[in-house]
């Protein structure tokens, strides 16, 4: 019998698929905001999963802190793999590392073009940022520097009517239409690999599309600002973050009702608050699940 018992311990390891949960992480590359916190880097986070990552919004700073995660034990966000991203909308906190990402990493070697899922708009900014960094392109293709002359473009997908925006090696990746104050195309992310769910909120109030597409979700990442600190500020102000963003004890009911396994709060509004101020909100708004708010470079796996 104890015979029997390994064979089968043996066949099931074997038979285990090489894109294993045990090799998904969540990597919070940057989890600020507009304010220039020097803790904080812009917001920016990235999934990996069976040797690949796949980043979300590039916030100031977003190629460093790939580097720091790098030294820090991710080998999938290395400089040259940095070449899939997924934009939720086209706030400047949240793209203004794209210049960064499309050329850094093709001058430390990347050989083919950056692949990009956002918005409407997409395309124009894209257009834009590689016409003003035209004279660089130029200098290193016909200069004495040994470049590529691929990895600084972009492929560029707009996203549209379908929500699947990609199915390969494993990861399942399909966009979350969110409510992002006057914004018309504002996204979250649905992530999905080994049988298991990451949801990325993106910037969002509530909504019953985030609500469902979060149900169950193994990580909930979700943006967040104080209920306290929100009472302090000047009315139009209130107007703005309530229209635009989620508060925590509106939070803490998104979360109840989708019930993930871990919720991380990323793009924490504080004014005068912290880390823990938050939680205690969440927790006194009826919410008792596990919940951290991250920092830069915090990795989650469930």
């Amino acid at each position: 019998m104890r015979i029997l018992f390994f064979c089968i311990a043996a066949i099931l390891a074997f038979a285990k698929p090489p894109n294993a949960w045990s090799d998904m992480k969540l990597v919070m590359l940057g989890t600020g905001t507009p304010n220039a916190d020097p803790t904080r880097s812009g917001p920016a986070l990235a999934i990996t999963f069976g040797g690949k990552a796949y980043l979300v919004d590039a916030g100031p700073g977003v190629v460093r802190r790939a580097a720091a995660a790098e030294q820090k034990g991710v080998p999938e966000l290395a400089q040259p793999n940095l070449d899939l991203i997924f934009i939720t909308h086209l706030h400047s906190d949240h793209t203004l590392g794209l210049a960064d990402l499309m050329f850094t990493p093709w001058v430390l070697e990347r050989d083919h073009a950056l692949t990009l899922f956002g918005p409407v708009g997409s395309e124009d900014m894209i257009s834009h940022l590689s016409a003003a960094y035209r004279t660089d392109v130029e200098m290193r293709l016909s200069g004495l520097e040994p470049a590529n002359p691929d990895g600084f473009k972009v492929d560029l997908t707009e996203i549209g009517a379908s929500p699947l925006l990609l199915d390969s090696n494993g990861m399942k990746v399909s966009a979350i239409p969110v409510l992002h104050g006057s914004w018309k195309h504002a996204f979250g992310f649905k992530f999905e690999a080994g049988g298991k769910i990451i949801v990325v909120s993106g910037d969002a109030r509530p909504s019953p599309t985030l609500v469902e597409a979060a149900k169950g979700a193994d990580i909930l990442v979700h943006e967040v600002y104080s209920d306290a600190g929100w009472k302090r500020r000047e009315p139009v102000w209130q107007k703005y973050h309530a229209s635009f963003h989620t508060s925590a004890s509106e939070l803490a009911a998104i979360a109840e009702k989708a019930q993930p396994k871990l919720l991380v709060l990323t793009h924490q509004l504080y004014w005068g608050t912290s880390d823990e101020d938050l939680v205690k909100e969440i927790r006194a708004a009826g919410y008792d699940g596990p919940v951290v708010s991250a920092k830069d470079l915090d990795i989650f796996t469930p």
